[in-house]
């Protein structure tokens, strides 16, 4: 009896409360207000607010008319307006006409007006968060079977990420004078960065020379057959990047890159410890396997020690994580730039990456064509240099001259078309070294002769370059540590004693 009796009684309710979402429809009507009696008031607000940024639809459309006519060159006011809503509209009591001018009668004054619009503007990004959150929310609660979670998260970061770079109010025109500002400004920065460039200086002198530096929002294809040092190439320019970093401290907290850069380096081949493991190798001069045998004595320790501890203090964050998708490489992209800071990305190495599913099956042609076009468009999203290591088809060995070209991009000719710089490292010694004759013979000879004059030499071939010169850079290459340098020239070498 006392399930029955409880069962027939149902639970007491709290009745339920509803929020509405964030707005301010005194703000709303205020600005319209002003745009109505001094048209001058638009301009102040239109580079960012746009007719959806209200909240009620009338708003909206009032907005939008009014934008019009004075795009058109005509005058917005309470009578102009009027023609274009419907005559039997009813808004609060009023018709449109009534409405129009109780608008223009509670106007706030045109000074006013673009801090009432940067209100109307932020509520606006506040909806668009919630509206995020419940998207969220929906999705986990009815995904599919065959939706992963990563997915979700994956789109839930960029949709913030996209709604952060929107919450802005810059852009537009501005003076001359404010240009030439900005410009001498930039300037400036460049005197004081290594080397006097406009872009990133690579530690690479003549590299440097030929393309001013890595630029802002270009995409960098590092090409190569296996053994050529692409990777070695990418990971020097990466630590010469963060080893060479200085940031100062903004009014509002956030710290700006005065010189050098904060990096993130994707190894998709190697483990985090390879590659510190190599990195440590190259500054220290100690070769790996001699690191990984423990062939050292106290002096190489001590080098070693001193390497690490340097190291400890570089803005250079490795992932480490293998068979990642390009929607996941640049959601971590994203995700990094917001926490730390990021001026520099490199990628080891584009084969390695997985597009879509969908392009997936289309065919391995078309998935590479969607990781290099989603590659520069982070590049540019980001605003930051992205250098991605890429292998170049067989047909190079083919060849009586391996010196790499453009046509030896492997699996898609989209790595040269979304490319704005691309680089073949080439070593002469590495496959001169697998051509050796029998000693003693004269060929063997004619190769010892051959082999001193490229050992220890590498060509960094500049195949493409959107905003500079192609043409060839040649480079000092350690192989035992993998590491690049500046070739020292005859005329600047020590006096012979």
């Amino acid at each position: 009896m006392a399930v029955e009796s409880i069962a027939r009684k149902p639970p007491a309710e709290h009745p339920p409360t509803f929020r509405s979402a964030p707005h301010n429809v005194e703000v709303e009507q205020a600005l319209l207000g002003a745009i109505l009696v001094n048209n001058e008031a638009l301009y102040r607000v239109s580079d960012f607010l746009n007719p959806e940024h209200f909240f009620e639809p009338i708003h909206q459309r009032i907005y939008e008319l009014a934008s019009g006519l004075v795009r058109a060159g005509k005058v917005a006011t309470p009578i102009t307006l009027k023609t274009f809503l419907p005559a039997d509209v009813d808004i609060a009591g009023l018709t449109a006409s009534q409405y129009l001018a109780r608008l223009a009668a509670e106007a706030t004054t045109i000074i006013n007006a673009e801090d009432y619009g940067r209100t109307v503007y932020d509520l606006a990004l506040r909806r668009a968060l919630i509206g995020i959150g419940e998207e969220m929310v929906n999705e986990a609660y009815d995904a599919p079977i065959d939706s992963a979670p990563r997915d979700q998260i994956e789109a839930a970061e960029r949709n913030l990420y996209e709604l952060a770079e929107t919450g802005r109010y810059d852009g537009g025109f501005q003076r001359f004078a404010q240009a030439l500002t900005t410009a001498v400004d930039m300037a400036a920065r460049a005197y004081q960065r290594d080397g006097r460039l406009s872009g990133l200086a690579t530690g690479l002198k003549d590299m440097d020379r030929m393309m001013g530096g890595l630029q802002p929002s270009d995409l960098v294809i590092i090409a190569g057959r296996p053994g050529m040092g692409k990777t070695a190439l990418a990971t020097n320019i990466a630590y010469n990047v963060a080893k060479a970093w200085r940031g100062e401290v903004q009014p509002d907290g956030r710290i700006v890159s005065t010189n050098g850069g904060i990096v993130g380096f994707f190894s998709l081949e190697m483990s985090a410890e390879q590659l510190a493991t190599r990195i440590i190798s190259e500054q220290s001069e100690i070769p790996s396997y001699r690191i990984r045998r423990g062939e050292i004595d106290p002096s190489d320790f001590d080098r070693i020690a001193e390497t690490a501890r340097e190291m400890e203090t570089i803005p250079l964050y490795i992932d480490e994580t293998g068979g990642l998708s390009i929607a996941q490489l640049a959601a971590r992209a994203r995700r990094l730039k917001r926490q730390r800071g990021l001026d520099l990305l490199a990628v080891d190495y584009i084969q390695l990456l997985q597009g879509s599913t969908r392009r997936a099956v289309e065919g391995r042609v078309q998935e590479v064509t969607e990781i290099t076009t989603s590659l520069k468009a982070l590049a540019k999203e980001l605003n930051i240099p992205i250098i991605a290591a890429s292998q170049l088809s067989r047909q190079v060995e083919n060849r009586e001259d391996k010196r790499p070209q453009l046509s030896d991009l492997r699996e898609s000719g989209s790595i040269e078309q979304d490319a704005d710089v691309v680089m073949f490292v080439f070593r002469e010694e590495y496959y001169l070294k697998n051509r050796e004759p029998r000693p003693g013979t004269e060929e063997y000879f004619k190769w010892q002769s051959d082999m001193e004059a490229v050992h220890g030499r590498a060509e960094v071939i500049v195949g493409k370059q959107r905003h500079g010169p192609t043409g060839t850079v040649a480079l000092q290459f350690k192989a035992d540590v993998t590491r690049f340098s500046d070739l020292a020239e005859d005329d600047h070498l020590p006096a012979r004693t």
